[in-house]
């Protein structure tokens, strides 16, 4: 195959993800199976009947991780090998999908692992008051100025680079606030709070990174068996315990997607894969190919009917909060 595979990050979820899919293939029910069996409660139950509930960072984060997975195993019933993938990369909450498909996670450990980053993002984000703003048509330094603006209100920084003009600030509410009162003035096209639970991939999700600090040393995390590039870095990572450490500092360092879309650009990829919930990444990579000069061809998998199309799509650029 040469597809990189993409997968989404919290924000691509909503009620009745992956419902469709394990309904029309027996393969994808049984991962949600084994997702209720490694959690031990009904995930199935929580994502497509409880409405807004999926929508809750502990039940969103293992729902979108076990539909992804879904849609994978639907695939590799078809004939895909994932070994034969040229890279892969997800938005944060995605990089644990993303090493479970390149080898580095088992599907349980993963699932576990994702639902208990979202309980601590959880309690992150209850004990501060925060969110997070999406700054539409803003540069970095646009980003930085207003981000040091509102340091003076409370915690302030950062949190996304997703594609140019697509930069999201992350931090307490009332730097939040100031910053969004200054936007226009510093030349920002449109400030958007978005609708998250805190302040994710800033100091305040500091509590957050520590319990899964502790709960990585528990884990066995392997090299991945193709090429995985880290959130983090924006750059490929291959060694165990950098990819370790790399995610218990995710939750509180900027998400640098559009440096990771770069890097698989450089090597010359062209065609990428985003398999359900969503599709937006294939609308920021899409912005940032056209920024690079590139033509890239991607096939979002939003729904099972989605696998009888030919071609691709790069869909439409959306909001992610990059969790």
């Amino acid at each position: 195959m040469n597809e990189a595979i993409l997968f989404p990050g919290q924000g691509a979820q909503f009620p009745g993800m992956g419902r469709d899919w394990a309904e029309a293939f027996p393969v994808a029910a049984e991962v949600f199976d084994r997702a209720d069996a490694a959690l031990g409660f009904s995930l199935r139950e929580a994502c497509w009947e409880k409405g807004d509930e999926v929508h809750r960072t502990d039940i969103a984060q293992p729902g979108i991780l076990t539909t992804s997975v879904a849609v994978i195993e639907v695939l590799r019933a078809r004939g895909l090998d994932p070994a034969q993938a040229p890279l892969t990369a997800g938005l944060s909450l995605g990089e644990y999908t993303a090493l479970w498909f390149a080898g580095a996670l088992t599907f349980e450990d993963a699932v576990r692992l994702v639902r208990l980053r979202g309980e601590a993002m959880q309690a992150a984000s209850e004990a501060i008051p925060s969110s997070m703003t999406s700054l539409m048509g803003a540069s970095i330094e646009q980003a930085e100025e207003l981000a040091e603006l509102g340091s003076a209100h409370g915690i302030c920084s950062v949190a996304n680079r997703n594609a140019p003009g697509q930069i999201v600030l992350s931090g307490e509410l009332a730097a939040l606030d100031a910053v969004e009162a200054a936007a226009k003035g510093k030349g920002v096209r449109r400030a958007v709070r978005l609708t998250v639970a805190g302040g994710f991939h800033s100091e305040c999700m500091r509590p957050a990174s520590e319990a899964l600090a502790k709960a990585l040393t528990e884990v066995e995390v392997r090299a991945p068996r193709i090429p995985f590039v880290s959130n983090v870095s924006g750059a490929p990572v291959e060694d165990p315990a950098e990819i370790e450490a790399f995610l218990a500092r995710q939750v509180c360092a900027p998400v640098l997607w559009e440096a990771s879309m770069r890097h698989a650009l450089s090597r010359g990829l062209v065609d990428f894969l985003e398999p359900a919930p969503g599709a937006v990444l294939a609308g920021l990579l899409g912005r940032v190919a056209r920024d690079a000069g590139a033509t890239v061809q991607v096939r979002s998998l939003e729904t099972p009917a989605a696998l009888s199309k030919a071609g691709a799509s790069t869909g439409s650029s959306g909001t992610a909060s990059g969790s």
